[in-house]
């Protein structure tokens, strides 16, 4: 028996890193689980990575006809969603005084209004009793050089979660936050370019900084939203759970 047998699951930005990780839990857990993703070739292979039990849709959250289209395709298939993990993000190191309004733009614009409206037009397809897991970040709650951008977005979606526990209390809807800390993903890794000496280097100095001594991976976080997702976290909303190895804590 898995910990989300029958259960009908959203996870938008699943193509890759932490998005991928989840769906392939959550899959392994019981549910039906819909996968997003801007490009339909990442899409087409995250599907096959997964395998079984997961549904591929091409969407962009930043664009709301697409998540109009997104939940209409939910909606004739399955009727209902019982689990929503808004991911999708972008990031991007610039300091203060080199980023462009077209990067403040797009990085607002995927990582805040894409999360925002994913959750207002999911939520005629949520049940009482339904579960909600945004992703943060502990660059959140430090203050991060050259990705202010980036850490004010992840700001949002923690206070998103507060704000939406508070107001869909009464439906027994939970929602929740995961904040990583340095996961080893394509996107973590790009932040060095494409350079080995680079990448290793970076992984080396986040792992310098992290009481655990290493940077985190992709099953780690995946165990968590499993958590939150499941009956286990059942008087668990409106929380932050930092998957950090101890680096915002200690």
């Amino acid at each position: 028996m898995g910990q989300l047998d029958g259960k009908t699951a959203l996870v938008t930005g699943g193509t890759a890193g932490i998005g991928l990780g989840v769906a392939k839990r959550f899959v392994r857990e019981g549910a039906t689980v819909y996968i997003t993703g801007r490009r339909k070739q990442e899409l087409d292979a995250a599907l096959e990575a997964i395998g079984t039990g997961a549904v591929g849709v091409q969407s962009d959250v930043s664009k709301l006809t697409d998540l109009d289209a997104l939940f209409t395709i939910i909606k004739e298939r399955s009727g209902r969603l019982d689990v929503l993990f808004a991911n999708a993000g972008v990031a991007s190191l610039a300091a203060l005084a080199d980023v462009t309004e077209e990067e403040y733009e797009r990085t607002f614009d995927i990582n805040v209004k894409g999360m925002f409206f994913t959750m207002q037009k999911a939520l005629p397809l949520l049940p009482d009793g339904a579960t909600v897991i945004l992703t943060s970040s502990v660059n959140a709650s430090q203050g991060i050089p050259s990705m202010s951008v980036y850490n004010a977005t992840k700001a949002a979606a923690r206070n998103f979660a507060r704000s939406w526990a508070a107001e869909l209390a009464g439906r027994g809807i939970r929602v929740n936050s995961i904040s990583p800390g340095p996961i080893e993903t394509p996107g973590l890794l790009g932040l060095a370019g494409d350079d080995v000496d680079a990448r290793r280097e970076l992984k080396e100095n986040f792992a310098r900084s992290i009481p655990l001594g290493r940077t985190g991976n992709v099953d780690e976080v995946a165990s968590a939203a499993v958590f939150l997702a499941s009956d286990q976290s059942s008087f668990t909303t409106g929380a932050e759970l930092f998957v950090d190895g101890g680096l915002a804590q200690v």
